[in-house]
């Protein structure tokens, strides 16, 4: 069995980090997302990996390299327009060569992995095998009507859905798949849609296997979706303290100081990871607060936020639930008369009080 991992897409939602970087490459508890998927995989058993990559491909390719570190063998195979899932399974043809697959989108995140359900779809060998979770505002999303243990039918971001079950961005899939996305015509927004081709399965006969997520599944598109992720993962993670900490400082619960941090004078109250030669100064660092590396923060509050590479934050009173972007500069203004002085970039959100 083989993987295909999807890391190409835009990040629309996700603007305006996404326009210097893959979504993909975000990090929850500083390390990128698409991280925990090919560790899922590879998990799971599965060691043969193809990443669909597209306008990020570079930055993909550096930061995944040849998938050794991940104990895997990673090929590229570049999307040359974001044409749809099933389109990404086009494409992918020669690499898979025949072999059953796991499709995997690299901006999901599963606690606990995907070891069962590849494990299940070995041993029962269905047509395909697609992940589902009971959500709120369903027509966001994939969704699936279901008889029994059998799925009936599958519709894309419908306006008015037959039922809450969604589809996970993660499928399984014999090869026969193949046939059905070659068969299927563009949906009404120009993309060749995984849930058409999986339809088409339906209708002629192949047999589609639901599994029923019960526990958590994070579509990290979205900020909030994010925060809420980097919340998870920091209370699964061990405690390091590979980093220093001076003698007047306070470090309150599960603290992460990766290797060449320092906190000086400050408060970290946990969960929270301190980044690579990142620097806390007489600051306090809030619970769910993720610093990634080579972050300066002096004089500050922050919480329940995630703050991304060589960003400087000094003097400010109090920040929270935000995600910020590298090389950002945030500091108190001393000018008077006192105002905000402000330089954002295209889709930029700010809330001020």
């Amino acid at each position: 069995m083989k993987g295909l991992v999807l890391s190409g897409g835009k990040g629309t939602r996700l603007r305006p980090i996404t326009h210097t970087g893959a979504k993909q490459l975000v990090p929850i508890a500083n390390k990128p997302v698409l991280f925990y998927g090919l560790e899922a995989l590879v998990e799971a058993g599965v060691t043969e990996i193809g990443i669909v990559v597209g306008d990020t491909a570079a930055e993909i390719r550096e930061a995944v390299g040849d998938g050794s570190r991940f104990g895997a063998r990673v090929e590229y195979l570049p999307q040359l327009q974001p044409l749809g899932l099933a389109h990404a399974v086009q494409i992918a043809r020669e690499y898979l060569a025949g072999s059953d697959f796991v499709m995997y989108l690299g901006d999901n995140f599963i606690p606990g992995g995907i070891t069962r359900v590849v494990e299940q779809f070995r041993r029962e060998r269905p047509d395909a095998l697609i992940l589902l979770k009971q959500m709120p505002h369903p027509e966001r999303f994939g969704v699936a009507d279901l008889e029994g243990e059998r799925v009936v039918r599958l519709t894309e971001k419908p306006e008015k859905p037959r039922s809450d079950l969604v589809l996970v961005g993660v499928y399984l899939f014999q090869i026969g798949i193949l046939e059905a996305v070659d068969a299927i015509a563009p949906s009404a927004r120009g993309e060749l849609e995984i849930t058409d081709a999986i339809q088409w399965e339906i209708d002629h006969g192949r047999r589609v296997t639901p599994h029923v997520v019960t526990g958590r599944w994070i579509d990290t598109g979205k900020m909030d979706d994010l925060l809420e992720c980097n919340r998870v993962v920091l209370e699964m993670l061990p405690e390091v303290r590979a980093g220093q900490a001076s003698e007047d400082s306070k470090l309150l619960g599960k603290v992460i100081l990766e290797e060449g941090s320092e906190v000086v004078g400050s408060t970290i109250r946990g969960p929270a990871i301190i980044g690579a030669h990142t620097k806390v100064v007489d600051s306090f660092v809030g619970p769910f607060t993720a610093l990634y590396h080579h972050v300066l923060v002096e004089g500050s509050e922050i919480e329940h936020s995630i703050v991304l590479e060589n960003t400087t934050i000094r003097g400010v009173s109090k920040i929270e639930d935000s995600l910020i972007g590298r090389d950002v500069v945030i500091e108190k203004s001393e000018t008077r008369p006192r105002a905000h002085k402000l330089m954002l970039g295209d889709h930029s959100r700010v809330s001020l009080s």
